[in-house]
């Protein structure tokens, strides 16, 4: 079958499929799906949502069908992208109830009735299993929701599935292939079926750029919201370590750690990250965040921001691809225009920070990892990180394309009281932070620095591991501080995203930038599914 056809007949399941009557009486509930036949899926946004539903044109049951159906259709079957590990078997119940509370006047959030896809290494409190993709975690049950599904459900989202990644959220060993688990297989890129969605959020992304949901949550502890939504086409916001609680998140580095939304415009992430922002008991580091966070970021969604803003372009990639050097010259030509100051940068930090922040990792995620396998309760189905390496190795098929080395140099590390924990963390965040990005920042008074996200997504080999060729994610992941990437073009058929990034706790900035740039370039192109 061919690209046409796939989205031929997937176009026809989210029009005509789940039709019922529609009504002019609004104290009459409406009962089963709804969905009139001018209303497409693709492209469509949250404020599109919420005006048909006010316009009797669909409601939420009819919404989550049709992306059932366009799962089973694109995901399942036809070009097979396997985004999804599991959907939730709730999720038109809770669309039901959804409708019946919108037609009641009980609006619940800013996401009522939005379906939105989570990473499957964030924990959720009903049928779905929490995995990390890990076969040694299947049929898992978390005893409570986390933090980020907490927010999501108070603001009237729905569940809808849980996506694929890269095991571990690709930090279990070597030459591993970005989007590959033992559980879920390979996602597959919906531009090019034989390219990289890259990691780890690799089924976040790629469902959000498919059309097979609005919202999905990524996790970043280096690179893994915004290079997945690079390579995917999508806009993705890595904010600030403590904005969104890491509570319930099968975790790698409680300092680079961090929760955050995935969508096709910089409007539908920015509506969702207000929603996910606060205090949470559980994780401490949203005790700061909660003084910063705001519960609506739609303020900054300011088409002519760019004027005025002093921006450094951030040129360590710059050589490495010429496709991308070409799209990083039009992405600085079209802020000039739009009224922006652009200077360069060749660095931002000594090199002594990249090996810090591997050794923080590892010693980090030994006691993130063991206390995660506690939370699950006597019934977990492992124990702590030593059962964990045991389990893979008599695994048919955990280990039949790259190795555990990073679990296994984790499972050495002294705990976090030890003496090179404390100096290597002190030594780590100075160089990123005060001598980093908040040094360069002050000298050149700047509002934000950006930079190529990535490469072009490269071919998948899953036993040679990912041959990405740049990627600017560190500063930003290391520091703790946020970044967000937005379209800037295509190369070789390939998206390549822009990253937006800056001091903490400066998201109002960054979306400003991110989406007056998004306004006035608009970048963003619907899949083709090619097969190669």
């Amino acid at each position: 079958m061919k690209r046409r056809q796939f989205t031929q007949s997937a176009s026809a399941l989210t029009i005509s499929a789940f039709l019922s009557p529609l009504t002019s009486c609004k104290s009459n509930v409406r009962t089963g799906p709804l969905m009139s036949q001018d209303v497409h899926l693709e492209e469509i946004t949250v404020a599109d949502i919420q005006s048909l539903v006010k316009e009797r044109k669909i409601n939420f049951q009819g919404l989550v069908k049709a992306y059932l159906a366009r799962i089973e259709e694109l995901d399942r079957t036809g070009p097979a992208l396997n985004s999804i590990i599991e959907v939730n078997p709730d999720a038109l119940d809770i669309a039901e109830q959804s409708d019946h509370d919108w037609e009641a006047g009980n609006i619940k959030g800013p996401l009522h009735g939005i379906p939105v896809i989570i990473k499957d290494n964030i924990d959720t409190h009903d049928k779905m299993s929490t995995t990390a993709g890990s076969r040694a975690l299947a049929g898992s049950k978390p005893l409570q929701d986390s933090g980020v599904a907490k927010k999501l459900r108070a603001a009237g989202a729905i569940i809808l599935a849980k996506a694929n990644l890269s095991e571990w959220a690709n930090f279990r060993g070597e030459k591993s292939s970005s989007g590959w688990s033992g559980l879920g297989g390979l996602t597959k890129n919906p531009y090019i079926l034989d390219r990289n969605t890259c990691g780890s959020s690799a089924g976040s992304g790629a469902s959000v750029s498919a059309n097979l949901c609005m919202i999905a949550i990524g996790t970043e502890t280096n690179g893994s919201i915004v290079c997945p939504s690079s390579t995917n086409g999508v806009v993705g916001i890595k904010p600030t370590v403590g904005l969104i609680s890491r509570a319930g998140i099968i975790p790698i580095s409680s300092t680079q750690d961090t929760a955050g939304p995935m969508a096709r415009t910089v409007a539908d992430a920015v509506h969702c990250l207000g929603v996910l922002t606060g205090l949470d008991d559980r994780d401490e580091k949203t005790v700061e965040g909660a003084k910063h966070a705001l519960t609506d970021y739609s303020g900054s969604l300011k088409s002519g921001s760019l004027k005025g803003k002093k921006i450094a372009h951030f040129i360590s990639s710059k050589g490495k691809h010429e496709g991308v050097d070409a799209l990083m010259n039009q992405a600085i030509a079209d802020m000039k225009k739009a009224g922006a100051e652009i200077v360069e940068i060749d660095k931002i930090s000594e090199d002594h920070v990249f090996a810090d922040s591997f050794n923080i990792m590892l010693f980090e995620y030994k006691q993130g990892l063991n206390d995660y396998f506690a939370s699950l309760g006597p019934d977990a189905p492992i124990k702590n990180l030593e059962e964990l390496i045991a389990f893979n190795k008599q695994d048919s098929l955990e280990l039949k394309h790259f190795g555990q080395e990073y679990l296994e140099m984790a499972q050495e590390k002294a705990g976090l009281d030890s003496q090179e924990y404390k100096e290597t963390l002190a030594r780590m965040l100075k160089g990123r932070r005060e001598d980093g990005i908040d040094r360069v920042m002050d000298e050149l008074q700047l509002d934000a620095i950006i930079a190529p996200t990535g490469s072009p997504a490269w071919k998948t080999q899953l036993d040679g591991g990912d041959t990405f060729v740049l990627g600017s994610s560190s500063p930003a992941a290391q520091s703790g501080y946020p970044n967000i990437t937005v379209p800037m073009g295509f190369s070789e058929r390939l998206p390549v995203g822009i990253s937006i990034f800056g001091r903490a706790w400066s998201e109002p900035t960054l979306i400003e930038i991110a989406y007056a740039y998004e306004q006035a370039t608009k970048h963003r192109k619907v899949p083709t599914f090619l097969a190669s």
